[in-house]
């Protein structure tokens, strides 16, 4: 296939940018489509933080009759570079049709702009934070992703390879079935944690009464997920749009909030009633109708998302998740949940995975990121095509 690769340069590649997965999955049982104005809103500099510590660019890939057939994002994080010592160009938004014309152009656009960047290895699918969706879908083609998830076609790996990728790392999610009753066992073993490391539950009836928490919570998320893969440590600007994109919609009964003493945050849970199929009805759009489906998600649901767990380093092996856990099931009984999912999280993150084992659950999905260090890749090719020049002087 003749492919033609276009930097995203005005809004109207951009809806074009953001709008081309909902086209290309659109008749897919499995694909949640992404609210369209909220992801060109990610993806503009003016009204995303992210943009304070991470630059980018965008292409389209175009076939002969001018159709998009593909896309992709190169992201450089230059604060997560500075923290690991590497130079690292992400990538992610990246989708195409089953043609390895087409992924060949996409990545090879990506590479370029890393080299030219001077970056040495490239690495993805990634988002500017580390809550924006990452992984290629390896596992689960036959499962509805979460709301804050991805699907793709099963094709994505076997491009990547094709192109020379490598695992990095994998991201698991895990269905958790609900019991009737859950035991008194945890409740107990919450007001021992409690009692024993003087730590206590944040009062929340509505949600202005989380507003006295708020920074405790970001200092806490900084610190817990420092060492994380892909994190880097949220501005205050980032912070402010987290608050934007989750306040509005939380329910205090999936929040839970660890005081110590001296009311000093070290410690939440965060969980949301499942917004997928309630964003399958809404096709990419809040109006007219979307935000109705939404709505209705929020208040009736029997499937409750996992979104974020951190505690402080100082409490992690003390048995904190115990007392969040503890706090997130009350609201789990009281609202009827049968079924919770955890978002995508690191597959040897064993401190929250072990909050599951009692129960009935199973790993549904895995997500895999890559990567490829184009300074080797560069040189090796520069060094195949002199000696090629080599052998072709010498015939001549």
């Amino acid at each position: 296939m003749n492919v033609t690769i276009r930097k995203v340069r005005n809004r109207r590649a951009l809806r074009k940018f953001v709008h081309f997965p909902n086209e290309l999955y659109k008749n897919n049982p499995y694909y949640v489509p992404q609210i369209e104005s909220m992801d060109r809103d990610t993806l503009t500099p003016s009204k995303n933080h992210a943009f304070e510590v991470c630059e980018g660019q965008y292409w389209l890939a175009y076939d002969e009759k001018g159709r998009v057939v593909g896309r992709v994002a190169a992201i450089i994080n230059h604060r997560y570079n500075e923290k690991v010592g590497e130079k690292i160009c992400r990538f992610g938004w990246i989708d195409f049709i089953n043609n390895h014309d087409v992924s060949q152009a996409l990545m090879q656009a990506v590479e370029t702009y890393a080299k030219n960047k001077g970056m040495d290895i490239v690495s993805g699918p990634t988002g500017f934070l580390e809550f924006d969706a990452a992984g290629v879908l390896v596992e689960g083609f036959n499962q509805l992703p979460t709301a804050y998830g991805k699907y793709n076609s099963p094709c994505y790996e076997e491009h990547l390879l094709a192109l020379g990728y490598q695992k990095e790392v994998d991201f698991v999610e895990y269905r958790i079935l609900v019991p009737d009753v859950i035991p008194e066992r945890y409740a107990r073993m919450a007001k021992l944690v409690a009692e024993k490391n003087a730590l206590h539950q944040a009062t929340l009836k509505n949600r202005s009464d989380i507003n006295p928490y708020i920074d405790g919570v970001f200092q806490c998320m900084n610190a817990a997920y420092s060492n994380l893969h892909g994190f880097s440590e949220l501005t205050p600007g980032q912070c402010e749009d987290l608050k934007k994109q989750f306040l509005s919609n939380v329910n205090v009964d999936y929040l839970s909030i660890i005081l110590d003493a001296n009311e000093k945050v070290i410690g939440f849970g965060l969980a949301m009633p499942s917004l997928s199929k309630a964003m399958q009805k809404a096709k990419g759009s809040l109006f007219p109708f979307g935000f109705v489906h939404i709505l209705k998600a929020l208040k009736h649901n029997d499937t409750l998302d996992l979104l974020l767990i951190a505690i402080d380093e100082q409490y992690q092996s003390k048995g904190v998740n115990a007392m969040i856990f503890d706090k997130l099931a009350q609201g789990i009984t009281k609202n009827g949940i049968k079924y919770i999912e955890s978002t995508r999280e690191l597959e040897d993150n064993t401190d929250v995975q072990n909050l599951w084992h009692p129960f009935d659950h199973s790993i549904h999905k895995r997500a895999r990121v890559y990567s490829k260090r184009i300074s080797d890749y560069i040189n090796e090719q520069t060094e195949m095509l002199q000696q090629k020049m080599k052998e072709l002087i010498k015939k001549i």
